[in-house]
């Protein structure tokens, strides 16, 4: 299947290549060695409705498609993965929100989250659950009109910086996936309390966190959906954020790709550009290639989400996250290749794409379930 970009989508990537190449670029480096949130890069990146683009116009969002919101994702990526994430990151939850939150959570929080003076965050995975989501022990527990929820939430994107966020917690322990619930919980909210982690691999710009939920009150008016039905509500948007994913390591193999075409046409060895070697041709070619294979894939799963066919959406979805995560891997493995000794320091970004890339294989289910779901799919 071929796709062809409409003229409002190839708008779209050349504004936010545009915005990447004069606002992240140029600090994407600085904000990686000091794993520096990039707050102001976010708020203005709002402005121009980067951020968390699927939220309805009528909320103050951009009301994208999921083609749009991939290209989106996928040129902030290819600028810096690590700001790209943070940028990118800031409306976690919030689909959550606009199909299943009541009215007055959407009038509350969506405008904000739009227009970058809110981050959101989403609550799933925990020390001993990470891609086994019916396992999760947080609970919440039901006190006349309010539950009090507890539980540690683990590898929680802007943990410390969200100001509110999505809980997945066990309403009816003992059910399984049955028994889980969806609830909007404000960040300031009494026993809820963060610690940042640090030392991470790559994207050191996004913000990553435990989170400790200590006796936290929430009204029931913070249900999220229905009781017991948050699992159910979750499983309709793996599709949409394992294609967010797979944008995402097509984002950092593209970027690591341009800064190996750059050095080899810049870097000489035997008195001519290391770009004329036939061997370094090859690699550049293979990189491209599966750039360009990943991209592809990636846009048809788009397009699958967008027109709600869930079955064909979940399993492009988790094919393009599976191709285009383990390429972008083995292009930015590459792109060090091409650059030698060059490549392994951080005069260049081929070693930051490297080290960023590596973490799309692992978050919104890893390789190994990936290859999972499509074999389900098959047989």
């Amino acid at each position: 299947m071929a796709f062809r970009l409409s003229d409002e989508h190839r708008a779209i990537r050349d504004a936010v290549r545009e915005f990447g190449e004069n606002e992240i670029v140029p600090v994407a480096a600085e904000h990686d060695q000091e794993g520096k949130y990039p707050e102001a890069i976010r708020k203005e990146a709002a402005e121009y409705d980067f951020v968390a683009p699927n939220i309805p116009i009528e909320y103050d969002g951009a009301g994208m498609d999921k083609l749009a919101s991939t290209i989106v994702t996928e040129e902030l990526w290819r600028a810096d993965p690590g700001i790209g994430s943070a940028v990118g990151s800031a409306g976690f939850g919030t689909d959550m929100i606009v199909e299943f939150g009541d009215e007055w959570m959407k009038e509350e929080w969506l405008p904000k989250i739009a227009n970058g003076e809110s981050a959101s965050c989403s609550m799933i995975s925990e020390p001993a659950h990470g891609s086994n989501v019916a396992g999760i022990e947080t609970v919440a527990d039901e006190d006349g009109d309010e539950y009090v929820l507890n539980g540690t939430k683990m590898w929680i994107t802007n943990g410390t910086v969200a100001d509110v966020g999505v809980v997945m917690a066990k309403t009816s322990p003992g059910e399984g996936h049955r028994g889980i619930t969806a609830f909007l919980v404000p960040m300031d909210t009494e026993g809820v309390t963060t610690e940042k982690i640090d030392n991470k691999l790559g994207i050191r710009a996004s913000d990553l966190a435990e989170v400790i939920l200590d006796d936290v009150r929430v009204p029931e008016a913070n249900v999220i959906g229905e009781v017991d039905q948050g699992f159910y509500q979750l499983m309709e948007f793996f599709a949409s954020g394992r294609t967010s994913v797979a944008a995402q390591a097509v984002g950092a193999a593209q970027g690591a790709l341009d800064s190996a075409l750059a050095y080899a046409q810049e870097r000489e060895q035997f008195d001519q550009p290391i770009a004329e070697f036939q061997a370094i041709q090859h690699k550049l070619a293979e990189m491209a290639t599966n750039v360009e294979a990943a991209r592809s894939l990636t846009y048809r799963a788009a397009t699958q989400v967008e027109e709600g066919n869930q079955e064909t959406a979940a399993q492009f979805s988790s094919m393009a996250k599976l191709f285009a995560s383990e390429h972008a891997v083995d292009v930015a493995d590459e792109a060090i290749q091409v650059h030698g000794g060059s490549g392994y320091v951080t005069d260049y970004p081929a070693e930051r794409y490297y080290r960023d890339a590596r973490i799309t294989k692992i978050y919104e289910g890893t390789s190994e379930i990936q290859k999972n779901i499509i074999a389900d799919r098959l047989l």
